[in-house]
């Protein structure tokens, strides 16, 4: 089979087509012939050995995939052979083929489309998790998403209005900003890509929230944008912290007792680990929104498997707008 692999530690233009061969399903997995590996900015830090974990080399990046079942380990009653599915691991997604625990791996209905598939789980569980789990979002409240235009903050957005909140979408430009008010986003806030003065930025998400602030803010981008975006919460309100894209922040933990808020850390992979019966709720209610059309993943590039390392670069330069997906094999 051909993967794309990480040799040593690098950018994504250190990653490697190769062919190797097809691996061998354990007790408790499954082989996925994957059709569709959506790219989620984990996968730009893990082939620099930047993120939690750090694989043991060769190995392909990309943790979240749908394809169809092609051979079953010992053990494995579901799912079925030559089932389609959606399924996430650690890495292995960018290769024709995939070893994922069959616990981890969901049913995809036949409605739908592959490179759907393969973008509802990490994004959409990310944010559903952090929403109803961490952040208690309730109808009526405002919620604040920033990177609203990326592929958790879109989902954020989504799930926000499905939830009856008022959300405030903070992007980075103009373009972004129509991507999430087509999304649904009641009000948009363009911040600068360079912060010079936090105090203007924290007037400007204060006017864009209203005078109570924010209930819940939605934070997966951090660096400068943290402090002023958590001056900006109301009393009582949630702050939940998903990612560091523009750098780890460093606020001042007074505004905690002063809002009388919680800082709360949104952790999708240990959530799934620690109560996979609430996991397999939030996708089985994901899978049903989608259906539904409540919730649409936004695609805004593919690329071929040979291609993936540009998939890669458009995510960790932050210029994309929802998911990008590395199509695989007969689609």
């Amino acid at each position: 089979m051909k993967a794309l692999m990480s040799i040593a530690p690098g950018g994504p233009r250190s990653l490697e087509l190769r062919e190797v061969p097809d691996p061998m399903p354990g007790p408790g997995e499954v082989r996925i012939a994957v059709r569709a590996c959506a790219i989620n900015f984990p996968d730009t830090l893990v082939i620099e050995d930047k993120y939690q974990f750090k694989p043991p080399r060769p190995f392909a990046p990309g943790m979240e995939v749908a394809g169809v079942v092609e051979a079953l380990g010992a053990g494995v009653e579901a799912p079925a052979l030559g089932s389609r599915v959606i399924a996430h691991a650690l890495v292995g997604g960018l290769a024709e083929k995939l070893i994922a625990r069959a616990a981890h791996c969901v049913p995809m209905p036949d409605a739908m489309a592959f490179e759907v598939g393969a973008s509802l789980l990490v994004t959409y569980g990310t944010s559903i998790h952090a929403l109803q789990d961490r952040g208690r979002l309730r109808a009526g409240e405002t919620l604040l998403v920033l990177g609203a235009a990326g592929g958790v903050g879109l989902a954020a957005v989504e799930l926000g209005k499905v939830a009856g909140a008022r959300v405030i979408a903070a992007v980075s430009s103009e373009g972004k900003a129509a991507v999430a008010r087509a999304h649904g986003a009641d009000a948009t806030l363009v911040y600068p890509s360079t912060v010079t003065d936090p105090r203007a930025l924290t007037a400007a998400f204060k006017d864009a929230c209203g005078p109570s602030g924010a209930d819940v803010i939605y934070d997966p981008v951090g660096g400068p944008y943290a402090e002023p975006a958590l001056r900006a919460i109301a009393w009582e309100g949630r702050y939940l912290v998903v990612g560091f894209p523009a750098g780890i922040p460093q606020p001042p933990l007074n505004l905690a007792l002063l809002k009388g808020c919680d800082i709360c850390g949104v952790f999708w992979g240990s959530f799934v680990e620690r109560n996979p019966a609430r996991h397999r709720e939030h996708v089985k209610n994901l899978l049903q929104m989608c259906l539904e059309g409540r919730i649409r993943p936004e695609i805004s590039a593919r690329y071929p498997l040979e291609r993936g390392g540009e998939a890669l670069e458009a995510l960790a330069g932050r210029h994309a707008t929802g998911k990008v997906v590395v199509t695989i094999g007969e689609g």
